[in-house]
């Protein structure tokens, strides 16, 4: 007879496999990376003049100075493509992606395996994806 898990164990062991994936090289990169941009001067001068111009692209907007407020959101977007462009920020955002996709991989991999598990409990048809008895 199989054993069967609580939701406390399950709970458990999802538990040991976040803390895995914190001390993954993927996410021990995105920390060291996330440290260094925010060490980084001028990206912090560059999100300060960001965050300065969004204020007052909103009172611009709220008292309807259209060609202000358009002047300002070019401008912001110069300040995004500017810290875009530093190698740095490129090295985060690719770290975050690989974090993302890792995270991407193990749900996919959970949810596969259970549905694997259900048609194959079930004496189901593994290829078709389907359980004996599913009228689907």
């Amino acid at each position: 007879m199989e054993k069967l898990y609580s939701k406390d164990e399950v709970r458990q062991k999802a538990r040991e496999l976040a803390k895995m994936v914190a001390e993954s090289e993927e996410v021990d990169f995105y920390k060291r990376a996330e440290t260094q941009v925010n060490d980084h001067l001028r990206i912090q001068e560059l999100i300060a003049q960001i965050k300065k111009n969004q204020k007052e692209a909103v009172n611009l907007k709220h008292y309807g100075k259209t060609e202000a407020l358009k002047a300002v959101e070019e401008k912001i977007d110069e300040l995004h493509q500017e810290i875009d462009d530093i190698p740095l920020v490129q090295e985060f955002k690719r770290s975050q992606i690989e974090v993302n996709y890792l995270l991407q991989m193990i749900s996919n991999t959970i949810s596969k395996t259970v549905t694997d598990e259900i048609i194959i409990s079930t004496d189901g048809d593994l290829i078709k994806g389907r359980t004996v008895k599913s009228p689907f």
